[in-house]
């Protein structure tokens, strides 16, 4: 395939499954229930961090999380006491259980009492910085050790290898990337979206890899950043949006 026909067939697919009806089969549908930005952000952000595994078993105990929190996040963020964590106690999605949970809505009511929205943290120079920052904030407070598995560290070094991220660059893309469609919010100004790195999981990853995207073999922070690096020759002001053509084809084509 000449670089021309993968720019089509790129373009092709980012058509094909960015559409509103892709909401409903995906966990964005969870912050896509509400309008408030915090709202949005808190309910994106544990739809997010929790996004791994079949996407209806996803959708169903993030749709239970916000049953919990009265299906007003902000608002049970700012307010919830300790007598409201016996309501998350057997909450549980793979490994990340009750204590996960609890830990969670404790340094989410840490940042937003000091802060009106977790873009106020994503700060820094480039991606891993941003994240790094980010990670170190929401770690601050007092934390159960095996809790800290489930926000993905970039490498320590700008040259490691490090986690590919995936579940923060997708909440990320869903804050930052704005167009026609609605998919993605766009709520957040302070990100470009040429800065976004593209999510990277098993399937974007085959998908890329097929498509000569990616040579690199482990789905590490490397290969984000080699991807993300070839994504931008497609378009340089919005790279992530072709996370939609390497999902799709790799979930719903098995490509």
């Amino acid at each position: 395939m000449t670089s021309k026909e993968l720019y089509h067939f790129l373009e092709e697919n980012y058509e094909r499954y960015n559409r509103p009806d892709f909401i409903t089969s995906d966990p964005v549908s969870i912050p896509h229930r509400f309008s408030k930005k915090q709202d949005i952000e808190i309910a994106g952000f544990l739809a997010a961090t929790i996004a791994w595994g079949q996407r209806s078993t996803i959708i169903k105990n993030s749709d239970e999380l916000m049953k919990r929190m009265d299906n007003s996040p902000h608002d049970f963020i700012l307010n919830h006491s300790k007598r409201d964590f016996t309501y998350f106690k057997n909450f549980k999605h793979r490994t990340f259980n009750g204590t996960d949970c609890i830990f969670f809505l404790k340094s989410l009511q840490n940042i937003y009492k000091k802060h009106s929205s977790l873009e106020q943290i994503f700060t820094g120079a480039g991606a891993q910085e941003r994240i790094t920052n980010f990670r170190n904030v929401f770690f601050s407070i007092s934390y159960p050790e095996r809790s800290r598995k489930h926000v993905s560290r970039p490498p320590l070094l700008p040259s490691g290898p490090g986690s590919s991220c995936k579940r923060i660059n997708m909440f990320l893309r869903w804050m930052v990337r704005t167009d026609k469609r609605g998919v993605d919010f766009g709520i957040w100004k302070h990100i470009q979206m040429n800065e976004l790195m593209c999510p990277l999981d098993v399937h974007s990853g085959n998908v890329s890899r097929k498509l000569g995207l990616l040579d690199r073999k482990q789905n590490d922070w490397k290969s984000v950043e080699e991807l993300t690096s070839r994504l931008k020759e497609f378009d340089p002001k919005d790279p992530v949006k072709y996370d939609f053509a390497l999902f799709g084809l790799g979930i719903h084509e098995k490509f």
